[in-house]
């Protein structure tokens, strides 16, 4: 069993607080916090939820918990207890809070943990203003824990509410996109993945896959750069898949989504693979995501296929690219970013 992070010891030395017989735990640390809280309640209900399908698949490999991964919360019966690890967004906590709101009931206690520069004290003033009752429980490790119940009840939770609109300008394009809280970059072209797309010639036909999609904005723009090009778009968060999908329809196109951690979920070859590819895991950098896509993806490409990424210069992925391609090329390089593009021989 893993190490338990600081929020889930700061949790399991509240194991009081922690017994009930329904369960919903949002966004649990890949530790063994599940199994000891399944522990904790022998014969309660124990369900697991976060938009990430990685956290899913970690959470179904714990017996006698369900996890379900999806961009809104499930309906369960009678939920006495909801335990919300909290994240770096929010904007995305915000969203969660209302989501909470919709599936609690009047007998259901809510605990968010978090650590300290993750901004957890923020679902103080968050939640206050809709909950009767409120409690700050423990603090240790540069974590917070707090309680919330009689919470301010809502009917439904519709995450079409939570959409914005941004206009998105790259050289003589221009479309308009849609994100939710949660999303890579939420509202905002970013200026990687801007650079990336000034610098690329677009194939005028083929299979493309964009590889931690967000909102869909490179796929947007290759589709309305030519419309005969088969899209395909893998991310994964469920948020960013429902951000892409909705880009998608605004603009006129479809593709083909796959929710997946890194390639795991991933069939077929394609005749480009092009990502601005994430580093960040909540509020740990973690670089591994694009160094195993660059180490798995040249099955993936047809023959002659070819991948392009932008990175922070500060990245050190020309020698995976090497070692995976041969050589590589340069497309565009500014301050901060590069743009590089390697072929299958």
């Amino acid at each position: 069993m893993s190490q338990l992070s600081n929020p889930s010891l700061l949790l399991m030395r509240n194991d009081e607080e922690l017994q009930a017989n329904n369960v919903l735990v949002i966004n649990a640390n890949r530790d063994g916090f599940l199994s000891q809280l399944k522990q904790l309640n022998p014969n309660s209900d124990i369900h697991a939820f976060s938009y990430n399908i990685a956290d899913h698949q970690a959470a179904e490999k714990h017996t006698g918990v369900l996890s379900s991964v999806d961009h809104s919360l499930p309906t369960i019966d009678n939920l006495d207890l909801i335990i919300y690890f909290y994240p770096k967004s929010k904007p995305e906590a915000m969203m969660m809070l209302d989501n909470i709101r919709a599936v609690a009931t009047s007998n259901t206690r809510l605990l968010v943990v978090g650590h300290n520069k993750g901004g957890v004290k923020s679902v103080e003033k968050q939640l206050k203003p809709h909950a009767e009752g409120f409690c700050k429980l423990d603090s240790a490790k540069h974590c917070v824990l707090y309680e919330f119940s009689d919470l301010h009840l809502v009917d439904e939770f519709d995450i079409s509410q939570y959409k914005s609109e941004f206009n998105v300008q790259i050289g003589d394009l221009e479309f308009t996109a849609i994100s939710v809280p949660g999303v890579f970059n939420h509202g905002k072209l970013d200026v990687g993945t801007k650079l990336l797309l000034e610098n690329i010639e677009v194939p005028y036909k083929g299979s493309v896959l964009d590889f931690g999609c967000g909102a869909g904005l490179i796929a947007t723009f290759m589709g309305s750069k030519q419309a005969a090009l088969k899209l395909y778009c893998l991310d994964v968060s469920a948020l960013a898949l429902y951000a892409t999908e909705q880009t998608l329809q605004l603009n006129g196109l479809s593709a083909e989504l796959t929710l997946s951690d890194g390639l795991n979920n991933l069939a077929g070859q394609y005749n480009l693979l092009i990502s601005n590819p994430p580093f960040h895991t909540g509020i740990a950098t973690d670089y591994g995501i694009a160094d195993r896509f660059l180490s798995d993806c040249r099955p993936f490409l047809k023959s002659k296929g070819k991948v392009q990424i932008v990175a922070n210069n500060f990245l050190k992925y020309p020698p995976i690219l090497e070692q995976q391609f041969g050589t590589y090329t340069t497309l565009a390089r500014n301050t901060k970013f590069t743009v590089y593009q390697a072929e299958k021989s």
